[in-house]
C-alpha cells in the first residue's frame, strides 16, 4: 500500500521522501536510509533524518508520541485491541474501521490497476487467498466447495490437508498471484472478523473477478451487488455462489478503478494533508457513495 501511495503522489506531481531501512529502493520516492533501531525508536531521533522543507510527515506504524514541530499523521493498518485508544493523528482505512476506533478520519487503500492481469473469460475454479486463520473464513470457503463440488484453490501460509475438489497452492506472489486472480471464477472472502479494509478484495476486482464475502468490517464499503455478493451465513453464500459468474468482469475492474486506484487514494491523502496544514486537524473521511453510515 505504501508503494502504491508513493507512486500515486508522484504521478500527481508531489515530491516524496521515504525514511526506510538501507537498500530500500522505490520508484517515485527519494529513499533515505535509516537504521532500523532508529526507525522504530523514539520520534526525536528519527526527526534528524527529515530533509529540509518537509510539509507533512506520514507514518505507517503506530507512533505514540508524534512530533509537534511538523504536521504529522499516521495510518492505522490493523485493528487495535478492544478498549485501546488509537495513537494521535490516526487515519483509518475505512468508515467502519474508523468508527470502531473512535475516530472520523479514514482513507481507502488503493492499488495500481496496471499491476494486475485482467481476464474476461474465467476458468473453472474459485479462489481463496489469505492467512489460513479461522477469522479469515477459509473453512467456509472449503465447506462450500465440498457441498457444491466446485473446484477451490487455496493460497495461504501453511499446508492443511485437503481432499477432492480443494487444492492447496501455497503462498503466492508476483505473476503466479496475478494469474490466479485473473483466472478465478470468484474470490471467496467470508471474513469472520472486522476487516479494516481487505486488499485482496480490490486485487480480485482489478483482475475482473467478483467477490463472495460477509458483511463484516469494510466489505460493504467495497463490494456492491454489481461486483459481488455479501451474505451472513454459509448457506446464503453457497446460494449466492451459484450465480456469481453473472457479474461482468469489466464492471468489476471499472468499479475498482473508480474508487480504489492508487491515484484515487493519493488524491484523498492530499486532501487530508492540505486540511491538516490549513487547520491543524484531520478531516472526516469520505465513504463510498453506496456506504450506509
Amino acid at each position: 500500500m505504501v508503494a502504491a501511495l508513493v507512486q500515486g503522489l508522484a504521478e500527481l506531481g508531489h515530491r516524496v521522501s521515504l525514511l526506510a531501512p538501507a537498500q530500500t529502493n522505490l520508484a517515485g520516492a527519494t529513499c533515505i536510509a535509516v537504521p532500523e533501531k532508529t526507525l522504530l525508536g523514539p520520534m526525536p531521533a528519527l526527526m534528524a533524518y527529515l530533509p529540509s522543507g518537509v510539509d507533512v510527515v506520514h507514518g505507517h506504524y503506530s507512533i505514540a508520541r508524534p512530533p509537534d514541530t511538523v504536521p504529522f499523521l499516521q495510518t492505522l493498518h490493523g485493528n487495535h485491541r478492544s478498549g485501546d485508544s488509537p495513537p494521535p493523528h490516526t487515519v483509518c482505512l475505512s468508515f467502519d474501521h474508523a468508527r470502531r476506533h473512535g475516530v472520523t478520519s479514514f482513507v481507502y487503500n488503493g492499488l495500481e490497476p496496471n499491476s494486475f492481469t485482467f481476464q474476461s473469460k474465467k476458468e473453472d475454479y474459485d479462489l481463496f487467498v489469505g492467512r489460513l486463520h479461522s477469522a479469515k473464513g477459509y473453512r467456509w470457503a472449503i465447506a462450500a466447495a465440498k457441498r457444491t463440488g466446485r473446484r477451490l484453490l487455496v493460497a495461504g501460509g501453511w499446508r492443511p490437508s485437503f481432499r477432492r475438489t480443494v487444492r492447496y497452492v501455497g503462498e503466492v506472489d508476483g505473476a503466479r498471484k496475478r494469474d490466479l486472480f485473473a483466472g478465478a471464477r470468484c474470490l471467496w472472502m467470508p471474513a469472520l472478523w472486522d476487516e479494516p479494509f481487505g486488499l485482496t478484495l480490490i486485487e480480485a476486482l482489478f483482475s475482473g473477478t467478483p467477490v463472495l464475502g460477509t458483511t463484516r468490517g469494510a466489505l460493504p464499503e467495497i463490494i456492491t451487488p454489481e461486483v459481488g455478493a455479501l451474505r451472513d451465513s454459509l448457506e446464503d453464500l453457497i446460494e449466492a455462489s451459484s450465480t456469481i459468474e453473472t457479474r461482468s468482469p469489466e464492471a468489476c475492474r471499472a468499479h475498482a478503478a473508480r474508487y480504489f486506484s492508487h491515484v484515487v487514494m493519493a488524491e484523498e491523502y492530499v486532501r487530508v494533508y492540505r486540511h491538516l496544514l490549513a487547520r491543524g486537524e484531520l478531516p472526516p473521511g469520505r465513504p463510498t457513495p453506496y456506504t450506509t453510515t
